[in-house]
């Protein structure tokens, strides 16, 4: 009984934690809860916990703004080929040994910060997105269907794009959320996400809203640049504690 109510304790306190980065930068809820979750329990059954939170609050992001429907024409191709990598990407995530896929994970939470705190911001030209768009959103679908992480290569891509700021919030909100609902797809078909664990997951929604909420009064007060580089080399450091420890 106290170690469920510590482990329950626990899980609450990392998604407070995720939410309140998210209330901060913007991104980073799946990025961070699920890099901590993998402390206690496989990536399969961390990426299960993520699907209402992470659907949530995506929703919200993708909504905010009336550019909806202009990125939907634009973007429809990285769209779908998300969906199609994630469910192709999680029959992995499920039969994977927890080690392996823990060191994906950690491979993945690597390669992000490196490129976020180290890579040169990039344009796209648009004559390129016709045939760019799907391919990113594959590799995307795949690396989120592995590791439960949905930010490598949509992230920098969509930065790339030019939007305005606006239209990047509610962008990464629309990856972010087709990203959630086809990994929820794929855990279901593999029999990793169940409809009992809906409500732990529902039950993890208010210590994320609430580190939203947290977070955006935080975020007047400290430089988001800073925190975030922060944030990445925390991220690199747990990437690198996933990496190493099947050899511990």
């Amino acid at each position: 009984m106290h170690e469920s109510l510590f482990l329950l304790s626990l899980i609450s306190l990392i998604f407070l934690v995720a939410g309140m980065v998210k209330g901060i930068t913007g991104m980073g809820l799946p990025t961070v809860a699920m890099s901590l979750l993998g402390m206690l329990m496989s990536p399969a059954s961390a990426a299960a916990l993520l699907v209402i939170p992470s659907f949530v609050t995506n929703v919200w992001q993708c909504f905010s703004g009336p550019a909806i429907g202009s990125l939907l024409r634009r973007l429809w191709p990285l769209i779908v080929t998300i969906v199609v990598g994630t469910l192709w990407g999680s029959s992995l995530l499920a039969n994977t040994a927890p080690q392996l896929s823990g060191m994906a994970l950690g491979i993945a939470l690597l390669i992000y910060a490196g490129y976020a705190l180290l890579a040169p911001a990039l344009t796209i030209p648009p004559r390129l997105e016709p045939w760019l768009s799907p391919l990113i959103g594959l590799v995307t679908g795949i690396v989120t269907g592995i590791t439960g992480v949905f930010v490598m290569p949509a992230v920098p891509y969509l930065q790339a794009l030019n939007l305005d700021k606006d239209e990047l919030v509610q962008a990464l909100g629309l990856s972010f959320t087709v990203s959630t609902l086809a990994l929820a797809g794929g855990l279901f078909m593999h029999d990793v996400f169940r409809l009992n664990q809906l409500g732990m997951s529902t039950l993890v929604i208010l210590p994320s809203l609430l580190g939203m909420w947290l977070g955006q009064k935080i975020r007047v007060h400290i430089s988001p640049r800073r925190f975030k580089q922060c944030l990445l080399l925390f991220l690199a450091v747990l990437g690198l504690q996933l990496i190493i420890r099947p050899f511990i």
